[in-house]
């Protein structure tokens, strides 16, 4: 399909989807994760949680809206009103951008602790879809705001985040502008590893949910190149490929090395 063809047929399914969607602030109702609380949250360390007292968590528990999203859905959608934050509790999100021609533009993947809503903008510049089935706990930006204002070490916590994501936007750049595509998958199965030791998860095993094509778009690559990368890796016995979202992890200084990084 030539590029303005798919350009449309997007945006037809996009108009569509809008047309049937939910509230932009979702609601609990419906939700599976409803027995899931501030108090016995698994990632309360990795979020903007991390910043409030065991005696604080329940006013932020009643500005809570909790949402399950299916895998293969969608969060937010670009040039949606932006009413709400988001933190991501369980599951794996993708952001995206749609340009004009066609073409999409993975912005990053989110995880466990991850956050939306760091921005003064109106509107959502990017979609988010869930990748695998994703819990979340939203807020409605003005009782964020609220409770920020009342509480400075929350104030402080989402400063750093913001910091936080400045860091890794100018990491991406310089991944973009100058990295080899070998350094670029090196680079990207080194960041999802730290994340998912972050969480507590093997160091030795790289859990990979997103398809080659969402890295290849993520890592300005082809698809083909993004493979040819994946199979000179393996080659050099510096990972081992179990399955096609699964990779184990045989040689983490050379990979280090592999990717530029100092």
């Amino acid at each position: 399909m030539p590029a303005p063809d798919l350009y449309r047929a997007r945006m037809k399914a996009a108009s569509r989807a809008r047309t049937n969607s939910p509230a932009p602030f979702p609601q609990a109702a419906g939700s599976n994760c409803s027995a899931h609380n501030c108090h016995s949250c698994d990632v309360r360390s990795l979020s903007l949680c991390d910043a409030l007292a065991d005696s604080e968590l329940s006013r932020l528990d009643r500005i809570t809206r909790r949402h399950r999203t299916p895998a293969g859905a969608t969060l937010i959608r670009e040039g949606d009103p932006m009413t709400f934050a988001c933190n991501i509790t369980s599951g794996t999100v993708r952001l995206s951008r749609l340009l004009h021609d066609g073409r999409r533009q993975v912005m990053g993947f989110l995880f466990p602790g991850d956050f939306i809503g760091l921005t003064r903008r109106n509107r959502f510049v990017f979609s988010a879809e869930a990748i695998t089935d994703t819990d979340c706990c939203n807020f409605a930006l003005e009782d964020l705001e609220t409770l920020s204002k009342d509480n400075p070490r929350l104030q402080r916590k989402l400063y750093e985040m913001a910091c936080s994501e400045l860091d890794a936007a100018q990491e991406q750049m310089l991944l973009l502008g100058r990295k080899s595509a070998l350094e670029r998958v090196a680079s990207f199965l080194l960041e999802v590893r730290q994340r998912q030791l972050q969480q507590g998860d093997d160091e030795d095993c790289i859990i990979l949910p997103m398809t080659r094509g969402d890295i290849a778009d993520y890592l300005g690559l082809t698809l083909e190149t993004v493979s040819r990368s994946f199979s000179r890796l393996r080659q050099e016995q510096v990972i081992e490929i179990c399955e096609t979202y699964r990779v184990d992890l045989l040689d983490c200084p050379r990979l280090q090395d592999l990717s530029g990084n100092s």
